[in-house]
């Protein structure tokens, strides 16, 4: 045979495609095992220099080869996952070659049908849908016993159309003819004794001597053995190269019975049933489930309904049935008669309720739970009994052998041994591509075991589970609580679930989202109030739980509120470990750190510029400068799925009305809904996509041009945007794709209009523009309402709320509003976000809010419970006075006013008026109740003004001598008594950053944007040595208390420790970091100071840290709701630290002993 002239122009016409894709090496694997490729090609090929060579290498001898070869080659392509490829061959996979030249004259339909009648092959069901790819495969095996005896084994689950596809196989007038002229005969097995087989054989010899003459028939044999000579006699001499097809084979003791030297295809449960004969063995194993496709189209032949308009409930019964040809064919049977009952099948199905499900079919079973259950009656009785403990795993979860190791209490061996028992007999699958193996069990056979051993549960607990967290025990780490729940271990489930070591393991090693989700899963059993205590905890810190090296839970958990059973498990584990030389800190005025978020998410690498609810309220998607998609839950923050989006930063997102569909655009000029990619390219960056709320899926996209934005509609035209005004276009569907006629342009101001939104009665609509929400009635285009933030800040995006009256805002400077468009007040702040906040989304029930920010974070907020709070924010250039036990702090405020605030208490002690000019720095006094302000004008005030010209700090020397540097790189040195000064040094080439004194005076360091640091020798004002390595500008310097040691930091969050004596490298503090986005310190290095003893430092960055001087190592890591810190205030015992973050929040936290 040679290759068919349409497969050879398709491997011509696509061949450019394949030599680009395909490694040969792979793909030759599959098709040696076929016997189309020899060892002898397969190592000429595998010669060839390059993978580009061997994949033109393999072409070549493919269009020399035969149509079986061409066959194999898809197969291997399919097997591969080149999907994309094996598509473009499919077309023109070789047909059966043309019947009418071969046939006798009644035609080639006749000739096959009147040999397969004869031999007793089944007719197709009448019901039936082509499995090309399998049956391709089952003739290839096939055609391998045409020259010699042998076994096909076709092995797969119950109902998964073993039978069906046999018969099919044999539908084939070339693979008669070529193969098996003497004819194909059929006979169906199933459960039998000896006397049963007996029978059944002596029916196939009389069947067989039927067609000889009258001279040739025998008595019927009396015993096996007779029967097996009887049988081999009439296959070798009167049926030479005939088939013979044993239907479901139980049995390895049956099939030797037909141990006889011939041709046999088999079907069969048990993979190993051939183990026991001899001869060539050839198999093919059978998916136990149709495609979506496939499994629709069987539904709409038994109902006479068009696959594309069945219910909705027709894909929820495939996908729940995984596509099962048995249970697809056994509803559909039942749908035959009452196509009314879509949903209550579908429930019977959900419910496992599989005695209902009872039709008679083509299939040997009445109902889907005598299939399995025949299966496992197979089994001995010892192994029926470790099958059923299978009940208690988790439906799509593949587990190491190790898992069912603690579950039995056997060695792996052993494990290993039974499991390879039940994936022969295709009651368990195996996943070998991993290293261990994986195994896993199908929908249905999980779904009947749970059934069958529902009242059975709770023997299979106990304790029977690990309590480490290596790689083998994963499954138990992320379902122990799962099986403790369905065990009805309640006490059990709440030491867990309510420990702060579990809460540590499995955060560790599933993130803290798994977590999450068990406490809203098995919420209904736990106690309401510690629950919401640790979900609250791991809802907010969830973000720090991300990184790695992986924070200390313990010191995270002290900042819970100091009432919760959070704090308290946190507080008792600190001491003991403190007890111990352990380093944690007390958050003491948590009630300072209000969070309002219900959920932050750490979702991608880099800038997120959208996110979006799912309609149902389920999920969430986001996207952006990581290039990927993801999709979380919105209950824990699972990730769900994510995907490689586009080449190019990802702009926004949406859901389609159904939430079947996501669309993405794009910095790449492209819009795609998940694969798909529309061939037409914006000239510029694609800004927004949007559907609509129509069921016809109309997708918007808007682009940036050159001085307007553009709109693009793939399906119909909705709305477009131009700078300085918002037209609305009214779409208008006919016999067009679409048409639109313009209502009217709203032209608010001439700067661009960042985003618009509708109000939930339609009436009126939002846009952002610049530092304002303008808000317009729609029928007049008056404009209603102006929301104004102040010039510092701009709208990024606004998104009114569609159950009520709310407008959610989103700013650059890092914050989020809700405001009541009916009152024009408002409503909420929403602080947390590290850094602009570029989307802002409602729920579809209002009931909560998300938004999205640079910060790399997604946080969720639950309307009703966010509100302006009453908190007042400081700045961060601070002052703090430590007297005994009493802790003050002078800072001015968001108004621009002075504070004086008790630390402990957070009592205002005193609070000045609102000062016209901005409060740059406070002091205060060390002897009196007096504080000096420096305002932003040059001015210091104490009680008196004066004017000052404005240095970038100073430190005194001595008594009379003062030190100050500024951004032009000088230090300036003065006599405080004379007010002269007395030295002029140029010291660094770039801005210096920081300066520090030693304790003795003898020596002073200066830090600059040069990348430098330097130390100068009072009194002769020279550099004695210049501290070079930083690789970015180098912020803060420290002496320690010896006067030995310099620490420094800079802007890329490292800090060098170094010798003072002779300028020498000594220690670089721990290189590990969050992430590759990330800084070392999670910004930059801000402070630094040494404990008295000179053993510890504490530095400030994105966080604080503790390291050992002596080691470099980080001690422990303290992180605040917000970031940049700038200064940290010690106390002189370093038991006590105080700061404020960028957000205004202040933090005093002490030493727990």
């Amino acid at each position: 045979m040679v290759l068919e002239e349409g497969a050879r122009s398709s491997l011509l016409r696509h061949r450019h495609r394949l030599e680009q894709d395909i490694k040969p090496g792979y793909l030759m694997d599959h098709m040696i095992s076929d016997g189309v490729v020899t060892v002898d090609e397969e190592e000429r090929i595998r010669k060839q220099p390059t993978r580009k060579d061997q994949a033109v290498s393999l072409l070549e001898l493919l269009l020399k080869k035969d149509n079986q070869a061409y066959v194999s080659f898809y197969n291997a392509l399919v097997k591969e996952a080149y999907d994309d490829l094996a598509n473009l061959l499919h077309g023109h996979l070789p047909r059966p070659p043309c019947e009418g030249d071969k046939s006798p004259s009644d035609g080639p339909t006749s000739y096959v049908q009147a040999m397969l009648s004869e031999g007793g092959v089944p007719q197709r069901p009448v019901v039936f849908v082509s499995r090309p790819e399998l049956v391709n495969r089952v003739r290839e095996k096939l055609y391998r016993l045409q020259k010699n005896p042998g076994w096909v084994t076709v092995f797969g689950m119950a109902g998964s159309g073993k039978s069906v596809l046999a018969a099919e196989a044999v539908r084939h007038h070339g693979l008669i003819e070529d193969c098996f002229p003497g004819g194909i005969h059929w006979l169906s097995i199933g459960q039998l004794d000896k006397p049963d087989l007996l029978v059944k054989i002596q029916t196939l010899c009389f069947r067989l001597e039927q067609s000889l003459d009258s001279q040739s028939l025998h008595r019927p044999p009396n015993s096996l053995d007779e029967a097996k000579e009887r049988l081999r006699f009439l296959m070798l001499r009167r049926y030479p190269r005939s088939l013979l097809i044993l239907d479901d084979i139980w049995d390895s003791t049956v099939l030797k019975a037909f141990d006889i030297h011939c041709r046999i295809l088999l079907t069969t449960r048990n993979r190993s049933v051939t183990d026991s004969v001899s001869g060539a063995k050839y198999e093919v194993g059978v998916e136990s489930g149709l495609d979506e496709d496939k499994s629709l189209e069987i539904l709409g032949l038994y109902t006479r309904t068009r696959p594309r308009t069945l219910p909705e409930e027709a894909r929820s019964i495939v996908r729940e049935c995984k596509g099962s040809p048995l249970v697809v064919s056994l509803i559909g049977a039942l749908l035959k008669e009452k196509p009314d009952r879509w949903s209550y099948y579908l429930r019977q199905l959900q419910q496992k309720q599989f005695k209902r499900i009872r039709k008679s079919s083509s299939y040997d079973y009445d109902a889907l739970d005598q299939a399995m259950a025949a299966s496992i009656e197979v089994l001995p009785e010892e192994h029926q009994e470790l099958y059923r403990d299978l009940t208690v795993l988790e439906k799509d979860i593949k587990i190491p052998a190790q898992v069912l190791c603690v579950l039995w209490d056997l060695e792996e061996e052993e494990v290993e041994d039974i499991l390879h028992e039940f994936v022969n007999k295709s009651l368990l699958f195996v996943d070998s591509n991993t290293k261990p193996y994986l195994y896993y069990l199908h929908d249905l056979q999980l779904d009947f075991l749970v059934e069958q051993n529902r009242t059975q549960l709770e023997q299979h607990y106990g304790d029977r589970h690990p309590t480490s967290g290596e790689e083998e025990c994963l499954y138990w780490i992320r379902f122990l609580t799962f099986h403790m729940a369905k065990a009805n271990l309640t006490q059990e489930l709440y030491s867990h679930m309510f420990s702060l070591d579990w809460v540590s393991t499995k955060s560790q090693i599933m993130g803290p989202a798994h977590l999450i989700n068990d406490y809203v899963e098995f919420g209904s059993i736990l106690d309401k109030e510690v629950r919401g205590q640790f979900q609250e905890f791991l809802s907010l810190n969830g973000h720090q739980l991300e990184q790695r090296p992986f924070p200390d839970v313990v010191q995270l958990a002290l900042s819970q509120p100091h009432n919760s059973e959070v704090y308290r498990q946190a507080r008792q584990q600190a001491e003991t470990r403190a007890s111990a030389g352990g380093l944690y800190f007390d958050l003491m005025n948590e009630s300072s750190a209000e969070s309002l978020s219900r959920l932050v998410i750490q979702a991608h690498q880099g800038s997120i510029y959208s996110a979006c609810f799912s309609h149902d309220g389920t999920k969430i998607a986001s996207c952006g400068a990581s290039k990927t998609l993801k999709v979380f839950k919105s209950t824990s923050g699972e990730k769900l799925t994510e995907i490689q989006a586009h080449d190019d930063e990802v702009l926004c997102c949406a859901f389609s009305p159904d939430d079947r569909l996501l669309a993405t655009c794009s910095s790449d000029r492209k819009v795609k809904v998940r694969d798909l990619v529309f061939e037409e390219e914006h000239e510029e960056q694609v800004n927004h996509c949007q559907f609509t709320n129509s069921t016809r899926r109309l997708l918007l996209a808007t682009g940036v041009g050159a001085g307007h934005r553009n709109v693009r509609s793939f399906f119909g035209l909705v709305t477009t945007i131009y700078v300085g005004t918002c037209a609305i276009l009214v779409p208008r569907f006919g016999t067009q794709p679409w048409c639109g006629h313009l209502c009217f342009i709203l032209t608010p101001v001439y700067v661009l209009v960042k985003c618009s939104t509708w109000t939930a009665d339609g009436r009126r609509i939002i846009c952002a523009a610049r530092n304002a929400a303008l808000v317009f009635d729609v029928e007049t285009s008056e404009m209603l309402l102006e929301i104004r933030t102040n010039r510092l800040s701009t709208v990024q995006y606004c998104d009114a709320c569609p159950t009520s009256n709310l407008l959610a805002i989103a700013f650059s400077n890092y914050a989020v509003e809700l405001w009541d468009l009916e009152a024009n007040k408002k409503m909420a702040d929403c602080s947390g976000h590290l850094s602009w906040v570029h989307c802002v989304q409602f729920s579809p029930d209002g009931s909560e809010l998300l938004s999205c920010s640079d910060d790399q974070t997604v946080r969720l907020w639950e309307t009703k419970k966010v509100h302006t709070t009453s908190a007042v924010s400081l700045k961060r250039n601070a002052d703090v006075l430590f007297s005994g036990d009493k802790i003050i702090v002078s800072a001015a405020d968001n108004c621009n006013r002075l504070q004086v605030r008790d630390g402990r208490t957070g009592s205002v002690l005193f609070q000045s008026e609102e000062m016209s000019s901005r409060i740059r720095c406070t002091c205060m006094c060390r002897q009196a109740s007096t504080v000096v302000l420096g305002q932003e004008d040059g001015t210091v005030q104490v009680t008196h003004t004066h004017t000052h010209t404005h240095t970038r700090s100073f430190s005194l020397l001595s008594d009379s001598t003062l030190l100050s540097w500024s951004y032009d790189g000088t230090v300036k040195v003065w006599n405080t008594e004379s007010a002269e000064k007395v030295q002029d040094i140029e010291a660094h080439r770039g801005a210096i950053l920081s300066c520090d004194v030693s304790t003795d005076g003898r020596l002073f360091a200066t830090t600059s944007a040069d990348k430098t640091a330097k130390l100068w020798t009072c009194g002769s004002w020279q550099c004695s040595h210049t501290l070079s390595g930083h690789q970015d500008c180098v912020r803060s310097c420290r002496f320690s208390w010896d006067g030995q040691r310099l620490a420094t930091g800079d802007d890329n969050g490292e800090i060098r420790l170094w010798n003072v004596m002779d300028g020498a490298l000594l220690k670089i503090c721990s290189r590990e970091g969050k992430d590759g986005m990330d800084s070392l310190h999670g910004g930059w290095v801000t402070d630094l100071h040494f404990s008295p003893d000179d053993s510890l430092l504490v530095s400030t960055g994105g966080y604080i840290k503790w390291w050992n001087v002596a080691s470099g190592g980080a001690l422990q890591t303290f992180f605040p709701t917000g970031c940049a810190l700038k200064k940290i205030h010690v106390s002189a015992d370093f038991s006590t630290f105080v700061t404020i973050d960028n957000i205004g929040i202040l933090y005093i936290l002490q030493r727990v002993v």
